[in-house]
């Protein structure tokens, strides 16, 4: 069935769990979620990030995302990732996602705070959720950590219904081993309490982290480049099998549905404290 955040994130909050975000680019790995969620009897979120939308693959996975929600027994959330511009986001809700991210955190607080809200306003009048960005998560780089002031200042100037912090994850895979400020979170999370935080940059973080990071708020975890990477590997597993034979795409792809499946059902089952 297909959700919003502010229909799983605040269950999520209150039993201090997680729910699993997962970044697609095309059917395969998109079904793997979809069995996972299946499987596990657990809320989902199929992320498709924001340069899809620059280009006709964004609207055509869209749709092929909302339909295999509406069959699936479990929430699904469709929801644009990292959207970059007004423009993108309004794309991504023309196409029909459930829920989109204005990510302004490289922009002055204001003009952040600004177009967040023009996003989360967008989103409410089509019965979408928001989700916004204060204190950029960099890509494999250090990052600032998230000031309580700023989250609370923040979260009061957009009414989004999920709130990115930085508090020591990056994008990618890590350059050394992070150092995730497990208290930070926890401020935040007193200060703002109902707010459902989001952690992006979930590839790699140890589980000892993600685990106390989840029982201080964080009620999304962000799973792009390793779950995009597991894709890839089972892929060049099963070319280099395949040799100079030939099998047709829908049974060759079979084998890397199965494996994009365990891996999200495996993060899934350890975001729900199971």
């Amino acid at each position: 069935m297909l959700a919003t955040l502010k229909e799983i994130l605040p269950e999520a909050y209150r039993k201090r769990r997680a729910v699993g975000a997962f970044n697609v680019a095309n059917y395969e790995a998109a079904l793997g979620v979809i069995r996972a969620a299946e499987r596990e009897k657990l809320p989902a979120i199929i992320q498709i990030f924001q340069r899809l939308f620059l280009s006709e693959k964004g609207s055509d996975l869209a749709g092929t995302l909302l339909r295999m929600a509406h069959r699936c027994s479990q929430p699904i959330v469709v929801h644009l990732d990292h959207g970059g511009s007004a423009e993108i986001v309004r794309a991504a809700l023309a196409a029909g996602c459930s829920s989109v991210m204005f990510d302004g955190s490289m922009l002055e607080f204001e003009k952040n705070a600004e177009l967040t809200k023009y996003a989360a306003d967008c989103a409410h009048a089509l019965g979408a959720s928001c989700e916004g960005e204060i204190g950029h998560v960099a890509m494999g780089d250090e990052n600032a950590i998230t000031t309580v002031e700023d989250a609370v200042r923040f979260h009061s100037a957009t009414g989004v219904d999920a709130l990115a912090v930085s508090i020591g994850t990056v994008h990618g895979f890590y350059k050394s081993k992070p150092k995730i400020d497990a208290a930070r979170c926890a401020e935040i999370a007193a200060a703002l309490p109902s707010v459902p935080l989001v952690l992006h940059g979930g590839t790699g973080t140890p589980p000892e982290d993600l685990r106390a990071v989840i029982e201080n708020g964080v009620s999304k975890v962000n799973i792009a480049t390793e779950f995009m990477d597991t894709f890839l590997k089972s892929t060049r597993r099963e070319l280099e099998a395949l040799g100079d034979n030939f099998l047709p795409i829908d049974k060759f792809m079979d084998p890397v549905v199965d494996d994009c499946a365990a891996h999200a059902a495996r993060l899934m089952r350890f975001f729900a404290g199971k």
